[in-house]
């Protein structure tokens, strides 16, 4: 039924949640999850862009990414599932509804929430805006 399953992930109880999901559907469907870790460049860097602090963010962040990228392909490499896995750079629910088209995803599980703060109170959640913007089916995982 499902081609390929994209699954955001940062590192979260969440997205560990959408992790297992995908993992579970992809095991019985022989399928490809690919597994997105998305470095917001949005409000943080725009924060640090004025001082010296910004490489370092970039590189924490860039860090971060593929922490949760390393712990995602572990999961599916113990199940025995097909995965690609990519780190990049942008507005996250941007960058999703982009990979989505762009590698022609069939579904896509995210976490229910993920990290939160200040930018995610004030302009609603990765979750929200991705199922408002991907042209796919979204599966949402609780943890």
């Amino acid at each position: 039924m499902h081609d390929n399953i994209l699954v955001p992930t940062d590192g979260s109880d969440a997205s560990a949640a959408a992790v297992d999901e995908a993992i579970a559907i992809a095991d019985r469907e022989r399928t490809t999850v690919h597994f997105l870790s998305v470095v917001d460049t949005g409000t943080e860097m725009s924060a640090a862009a004025s001082g010296s602090i910004a490489p370092q963010l970039t590189e924490t962040l860039e860090e971060k990414a593929e922490s949760a990228l390393d712990e995602a392909a572990n999961r599916a490499e113990r199940a025995d599932v097909n995965y690609d896995r990519t780190t990049l750079e942008g507005d996250p629910h941007e960058v999703i509804a982009e990979y989505s088209t762009e590698y022609d995803i069939d579904l896509v599980v995210v976490g229910a929430s993920g990290r939160s703060g200040l930018k995610e109170h004030l302009l609603g959640s990765t979750t929200d805006r991705v199922v408002r913007t991907v042209e796919t089916s979204v599966l949402i995982a609780r943890p």
